[in-house]
């Protein structure tokens, strides 16, 4: 089992960390992101890293430990270099256009979606079967990713529909006579 939460989370040159009323808060060239801090681990900011370690020997404690370091490494690399995902679309008739703070999505509906682009959260679309999604939260970005694909899943047959970037689809054969 490796121990993810003993290795301290450096902090590059130009990424400032504070702890101030129970948050961790990171400033970077991309901007600033914070996160509440729990009781159960003990945090430590040293010269050019951040360390965290179990409050005491409980289960809860050794539990919270790894996942609260892994978080701080990803407030550290939002602010530093941010988070993409990018989703592909297949189908006949099925685009993407990016105008300004909507996504417009034709997906085989009677209507257009019109998705409503969050604030911190930049969405490109280098051609009309292609979504990028990047932003400072890796957890916004995912979610936004999330939310468009729940439009038109990819269905097992002909692979239509909206899916991750190297994501593979298990193919059903069809119906044979």
């Amino acid at each position: 089992m490796s121990r993810t939460g003993k290795k301290p989370v450096a902090v590059p040159a130009g990424v400032t960390t504070s702890i101030e009323a129970g948050q961790l808060s990171v400033k970077g060239p991309k901007g600033t992101l914070a996160m509440p801090l729990s009781d159960e681990v003990t945090y430590t900011l040293e010269d050019g890293s951040v360390t965290v370690k179990p409050a005491n020997d409980g289960k809860r404690a050794r539990a919270f430990w790894g996942m609260q370091r892994t978080l701080i490494q990803n407030l550290i690399t939002g602010v530093t270099e941010g988070f993409s995902k990018k989703l592909l679309i297949t189908g006949v008739g099925y685009r993407a256009n990016s105008q300004g703070k909507t996504l417009k999505l034709q997906l085989g509906y009677s209507h257009d979606v019109d998705f409503a682009i969050p604030e911190g959260i930049e969405i490109k679309t280098p051609d009309n079967t292609t979504v990028e999604i990047s932003g400072m939260d890796k957890q916004q970005v995912g979610q936004v990713a999330a939310e468009i694909r729940r439009w038109r899943k990819p269905e097992p047959y002909k692979g239509k529909g909206i899916k991750y970037a190297g994501e593979f689809i298990f193919r059903k054969e069809g119906k044979k006579k």
